[in-house]
């Protein structure tokens, strides 16, 4: 070989380099390790904390796997909150991709600062009122040493939970890693429902006032609501009290987070009115499109990944297997409901809106949040289907006969799909999981496995909660607008937002 042609063409840096990797390549299979590269050694008997090194009593070993198991729960529940709390990028990305871009600094704005203003309320009582009667989560510790307390009222013979009174500040009765584990998670889930209005109320909502709606949704609206469903309430309780299946149930948050806030919504919009420009005088529908399609998509999917917190993380069990029904349910009803509204659109002949097909797939995921555990993949796809031919009939009886401006269809996606899925777990909940739910011996059974009273329970849930946040957020927002208008000036809604409620555009020009 002739090895000065290679030293003109190589530098001789480089032929060195080349044959000592060669060299180590060689090598390297007839190494023997002394480390575990496969990691079958790490992790011994000498790890398990004992009196006696190396010989652990049964009781010591109990103890380390009680200590694992509950940390698996408390990592998994905290992971799953992260997820969550990456969605409110994707509801920020989905609102001001679907408003226009003279409101860009404004939208983000409301979706950036609603995390503050809910956290800080969720933390100064909101928590206490929706979990202070069941701090005592048994699969994050059971809380030792935390004393739970509701408040409630005797009627016909039973108790009905209305609040819970502990936990005020995460003070020092509540200074638990279990508890704190919760806090977090459910933070995350309330600043979903406060998050939700802003896009119903978008491009004409006064920023003032939207603070003072961040606070008083995250303080009172969805903690009270919550405790009802989840902080061992009434609505719980209607099985053990008046034998309705397993009382309300609700997995994830069909009706605790997306309906309550899709009906704020509703009447949020109702109160503010619509943008300048969407109705005509004769009674006329215009389409005011939003400015950036990709930016709302791209929220989409942020969401959709989400929701593998918002879903499986409600189990706050690592170990419970059933997480991966819940997964694989969630993920089908999704593209069901986005499936579902593509067929639609074509079968009204119509263009394949990517706006439209992105409310399908957000629809289909409210609805499945509730039964996600309790049903299978055949009933998950039904469900989701449902939910995106509800979206489309919604949106368009919005907009062409009761006239309510929502400017992303958030009461079309989280109101009217949230109650969807409360109505599907006393529907389609096949009996395969769920048993002792509530107090209630027996797994979840809906009405086409058996057991219509679950429907009962369902139903009284849903319009306990249309009826109670309707009226407390149509009354808060008739209140707050003597304090401080909810609507801003007409000719600022004309010229956009940015500048005169922020200060700053969100696109400079």
């Amino acid at each position: 070989m002739n090895f000065k042609f290679l030293q003109k063409k190589i530098p001789s840096y480089l032929l060195i380099g080349a044959v000592v990797v060669l060299l180590l390549m060689l090598f390297e299979p007839t190494r023997s390790f002394a480390q575990d590269a496969t990691g079958a050694k790490t992790g011994t008997i000498n790890d398990v904390p004992a009196a006696t090194a190396g010989k652990p009593t049964v009781s010591e070993v109990g103890e380390v796997a009680g200590h694992n198991k509950i940390a698996i729960n408390i990592m998994w529940t905290l992971l799953a909150g992260f997820l969550v709390m990456f969605m409110q990028a994707g509801f920020a990305l989905v609102e001001t991709g679907f408003t226009q871009k003279k409101n860009v600094a404004h939208t983000m704005g409301m979706n950036f600062m609603v995390y503050a203003v809910g956290m800080f309320g969720f933390w100064i009582c909101g928590f206490a009122f929706m979990f202070g009667g069941a701090l005592n989560a048994a699969t994050l510790g059971g809380a030792p040493g935390v004393i739970s307390h509701e408040y409630v009222v005797h009627m016909f013979g039973h108790d009905f939970g209305l609040a819970g009174s502990v936990g005020f500040f995460l003070n020092s009765d509540v200074y638990d890693v279990g508890v704190f584990t919760l806090f977090l998670f459910q933070m995350v889930f309330m600043d979903t429902t406060a998050t939700i209005p802003t896009g119903s109320m978008a491009e004409r909502w006064s920023f003032k006032s939207f603070l003072i709606f961040g606070f008083f949704i995250s303080m009172f609206v969805y903690p009270i609501y919550g405790n009802w469903v989840w902080g061992g309430g009434w609505l719980s309780q209607l099985g053990a009290n008046f034998g309705l299946g397993h009382g309300m149930v609700d997995f994830a948050g069909s009706s605790v987070v997306h309906m309550v806030g899709g009906v704020a919504a509703l009447a949020g919009a109702i109160i503010i009115g619509p943008r300048i420009g969407k109705f005509n005088a004769d009674g006329t529908t215009n389409t005011i499109p939003g400015h950036n399609i990709p930016m709302a998509l791209l929220g989409t999917f942020i969401l959709a990944l989400g929701w593998f917190g918002f879903n499986p993380g409600s189990t706050l069990a690592g170990g419970d297997f059933r997480i991966s029904i819940v997964a694989v349910n969630t993920m089908m009803a999704g593209t069901a409901g986005t499936l579902a509204v593509l067929i639609l659109l074509y079968i009204q002949k119509k263009k394949p809106d990517p706006g439209m097909l992105a409310n399908g797939m957000l629809a289909g995921l409210v609805a499945i949040t509730a039964p996600c555990a309790f049903v299978n993949s055949l009933s998950s796809v039904i469900i989701g289907a449902i939910a995106g031919a509800l979206v489309v009939l919604t949106i368009y009886i919005m907009d062409y006969k009761v006239k309510i401006d929502d400017p992303v269809g958030a009461f079309a996606v989280h109101g009217v799909n949230g109650a969807w899925g409360v109505l599907a777990v006393g529907l389609f909940s096949d009996g395969s999981y769920g048993d002792g739910w509530n107090g209630v011996a027996g797994p979840v059974k809906g009405l086409f496995y058996g057991d219509a009273s679950q429907l009962g329970a369902q139903s009284v849930g849903a319009l306990t909660c249309l009826v109670f946040v309707f009226v407390v957020m149509y009354a808060f927002f008739k209140i707050s607008n003597k304090i401080t208008p909810i609507r801003v000036k007409a000719e600022d809604e004309i010229a956009g937002l940015d500048i005169p409620e922020m200060g700053v555009q969100g696109y400079v020009d």
